[in-house]
C-alpha cells in the first residue's frame, strides 16, 4: 500500500508538501500541486482518514444507534417511525459532507453500551440515539466530551433531545373537529403505559375545556393492550357501547391510524356510514392507510422526518460550538393536522 512518502518521492517534493496538498491547509504553487496530484493518481494513493482523525480529532463520522433495521416488517408499520427519523438525519448529515455510521440494536437494549463504545473507538464526532416511540430512556454513561442527541426520546440527564409534541397534536386535532361543529367527541386511546397516551389524552381534555365543553369521561376508553386479541375485543365492545348511548358521539378520535382502519370496518359492519353518520380521525398519518381508506382519513402527522432533521441540526451545532450537553429542555416538533374527508361538519 502506497504511503505519503512514496507520493513525495515520485513528485520530487517533501512529505510535508504532500500533506499540505492533501489537507489544503497551506499555500502550494499550482505546478507543485499538479505534480503531487499526478503522483497520487499514478500510485492510487488513498489518505488514511483514521490517521487524519487522530491528528485533527475530526473524523467526519456521525454515529446513529437505532433498531430500525432489525424491526420485523411483517408486523406492519411499527418499524416506520425510526426509519423515517433516519431519513431525516441522513438528509441533514449528507448536506454537511459528513458520513453516517449506523449501529442497529437488534431490539436488544444491552447492545447500546457496546455500540456507543464502538463509535467512540472509531472517533465519531457525535452520536444520535433514535427510539421507535416517544419514551424516556436511560443510556449508559458516555464520554461527556462528545456530542450526543436523543431523537424521539428523552432522559433525566438533560441530554439534548428532540421529541414530538403529542399533547399539542391531539389538542389541535380536537380543536379543529370542534370547529367543524362537533360537540360529542369520543377518544379511543392506546395502552395507558405508553407515554404518548397520557399526553394526547391531556390534549383532548384541554381542547374540550378551552371550548367550554364539559368532559364526559365515559367517552374516553382505552382499547389497546399488548395482547392483540384482547385489544380487538375491547375495540368491538367500545364501538357497541358508544353506538348504544342515548347521545352517541358524532366523532371518534382513534389512538392511531391502524385503530381507525379497524373502526372503519366495525362501523360499516354495523351499517354506520362514515362520515355521514359518524366522523372518524386517526393519528400518525401512515399514508398507506390514510390515503387508501374511503373516505380518506383525517389524522395528525407525526413529523418523524422533521424530528430526525432537527436532531441532526442540533448535533452539528454542538460539534461546531463544542458545547456539549448544554440543553436543559427537549426540543418539541409540532405534529400538524392533515384534514381529509372522514370528518364531516355538523350542522348546528
Amino acid at each position: 500500500m502506497s504511503t505519503i512518502y512514496d507520493v513525495a518521492k515520485i513528485a520530487n517534493v517533501s512529505p510535508k508538501t504532500v500533506s499540505r496538498v492533501l489537507n489544503n491547509d497551506a499555500p502550494v504553487g499550482e505546478a507543485t500541486r499538479l505534480k503531487v496530484q499526478a503522483a497520487i493518481d499514478q500510485l492510487g494513493y488513498v489518505p488514511s482518514t483514521a490517521a487524519r482523525a487522530m491528528r485533527s480529532n475530526k473524523s467526519g463520522l456521525i454515529g446513529v444507534i437505532t433498531g430500525a433495521i432489525s424491526h420485523n416488517p411483517i408486523s406492519g408499520p411499527t418499524g416506520l417511525p425510526d426509519l423515517f427519523i433516519l431519513q431525516g438525519i441522513q438528509t441533514v448529515i449528507q448536506a454537511s459532507s459528513k458520513t453516517l455510521l449506523i449501529g442497529d440494536t437488534g431490539d436488544d437494549i444491552k447492545l447500546v453500551a457496546h455500540l456507543i463504545r464502538t463509535f467512540q473507538e472509531h472517533r465519531v464526532e457525535g452520536i444520535i440515539y433514535v427510539a421507535d416511540c416517544h419514551q424516556q430512556v436511560s443510556l449508559p454513561v458516555q464520554n461527556k466530551n462528545i456530542a450526543i442527541v436523543l431523537a424521539n426520546c428523552f432522559d433525566d440527564q438533560q441530554t439534548p433531545a428532540v421529541i414530538p409534541d403529542d399533547e399539542w397534536g391531539q389538542y389541535n386535532l380536537v380543536k379543529q373537529i370542534l370547529s367543524a361543529g362537533h360537540r360529542r367527541i369520543a377518544y379511543l386511546s392506546l395502552d395507558k403505559t405508553i407515554l404518548a397516551t397520557e399526553l394526547r389524552t391531556q390534549g383532548y381534555r384541554n381542547a374540550l375545556k378551552n371550548a367550554g365543553i364539559d368532559i364526559d369521561d365515559t367517552l374516553i376508553i382505552c382499547v389497546d393492550t399488548l395482547d392483540q386479541e384482547v385489544s380487538k375485543v375491547l375495540l368491538e365492545q367500545a364501538v357497541d357501547y358508544l353506538l348504544g348511548l342515548d347521545q352517541p358521539p358524532t366523532a371518534i378520535c382513534c389512538g392511531n391510524d391502524i385503530m381507525a382502519l379497524k373502526i372503519y370496518r366495525m362501523l360499516r359492519s354495523r351499517g354506520v356510514r362514515i362520515p355521514e353518520d359518524i366522523s372518524v380521525a386517526g393519528y400518525d398519518n401512515y399514508l398507506a392507510i390514510t390515503e387508501s381508506l374511503s373516505p380518506s382519513l383525517t389524522t395528525v402527522d407525526l413529523a418523524y422526518r422533521e424530528i430526525g432533521m432537527e436532531a441532526a441540526k442540533l448535533l452539528l451545532k454542538q460539534i461546531d460550538t463544542k458545547q456539549y450537553h448544554s440543553s436543559t429542555t427537549p426540543s418539541y416538533v409540532a405534529s400538524p393536522v392533515v384534514w381529509r374527508h372522514s370528518v364531516q361538519p355538523q350542522s348546528s
